[in-house]
């Protein structure tokens, strides 16, 4: 049986309900870096506001599923960004390893971007969709991936690492204890867990600085820490004259996100939040930090805390 013969036999349709189990299964062989069960599946995708049944496709061949793709376009507004008419992205796609090289990503791409056009989207991205994304882009231990999406036209925007730090015998390096100790005394910075009072105020912070995934994560945190359980997480921040100038914190083993004030930044204030909230994960018990996402300028810092780099991706983007 030839390559086209073998195509030609392949039905592109919407996901249907009873191809949850099939759909898994292509995904964790497929993207074996990233493998889910089906409650990662049910919570991030089928429960997600904006999934649409017709931007979940599937190649099936002899009854079949032996690809996915998953695309999506808003559709209830996030915050204050909206809708965001003129963008989609794609967050999902896999071929099962036996099917691919058959024209399966193919099909399933062209009747996506097909279907993203007829909506007047402009571009599509992979995939940095929030607030339900998996990796920030394709894993770039994932070659073949990468070169099949160049060569239909997307184009590399960005190549965020992920990072990890030991935490076991975590100590906070000397110089980060100075940095802390001076802006204490000259500057009247104050660093300390946050209270219920700080609520209002950070969440304003990242309302005037950051996105509003931030602002959703930070809430999330909040709602834990003084409404619910607080045993997994914490957060941190950084004052002067009741003004936030900074914060971080963490969710189990998960850091972040963290960020200063864009006109303060490169003094120290990042450096000791950082390590608080690394100590503050130690005295939880976790034995490890670890994020998704930052870049070659930002790991500089992390690195100082003792983080590493162990994985790379490639953000994708193409216009349509």
């Amino acid at each position: 049986m030839t390559a086209s013969q073998s195509a030609s036999r392949v039905t592109v349709r919407p996901y249907a309900p009873t191809d949850e189990a099939a759909v898994v299964a292509v995904w964790n062989a497929a993207l074996y870096r990233d493998p889910i069960g089906v409650t990662t599946w049910r919570s991030k995708v089928l429960l997600d506001p904006n999934f649409d049944p017709e931007g979940c496709l599937v190649a099936v061949s002899d009854g079949e599923v032996r690809g996915f793709l998953l695309s999506l376009v808003r559709r209830v507004p996030f915050f204050n960004d909206g809708l965001e008419p003129e963008r989609a992205w794609i967050t999902a796609f896999g071929v099962h390893p036996e099917w691919q090289g058959r024209g399966l990503g193919s099909a399933l791409l062209d009747r996506a971007l097909e279907r993203l056009r007829s909506l007047g989207r402009e571009s599509v991205s992979i995939s940095p969709y929030v607030p339900n994304y998996f990796t920030p882009g394709v894993d770039v231990e994932y070659p073949e991936g990468v070169e099949f999406l160049t060569g239909r036209g997307f184009e590399v925007i960005e190549r965020p690492l992920s990072m990890r730090a030991e935490l076991t015998g975590f100590r906070t390096p000397p110089h980060v204890l100075e940095a802390r100790e001076r802006l204490e005394r000259e500057e009247g910075i104050e660093f300390r867990s946050a209270g219920p009072a700080d609520i209002v105020p950070v969440l304003g912070f990242l309302e005037r600085h950051f996105t509003w995934d931030w602002h959703r994560e930070a809430s999330g945190v909040f709602g834990d820490l003084f409404a619910g359980d607080p045993r997994q997480v914490s957060l941190i921040v950084a004052v002067r004259g009741g003004e936030v100038l900074g914060y971080a914190q963490h969710r189990a083993e998960r850091f972040g996100p963290f960020g200063v004030a864009a006109g303060l930044r490169s003094r120290g204030i990042g450096r000791v939040l950082l390590a608080m909230t690394l100590e503050e994960m130690l005295r939880k018990g976790y034995h490890a930090a670890w994020f998704l996402w930052t870049g070659d300028y930002a790991s500089k810092l992390y690195a100082q805390c003792g983080f590493h780099e162990v994985r790379r991706f490639a953000v994708l983007r193409k216009g349509l």
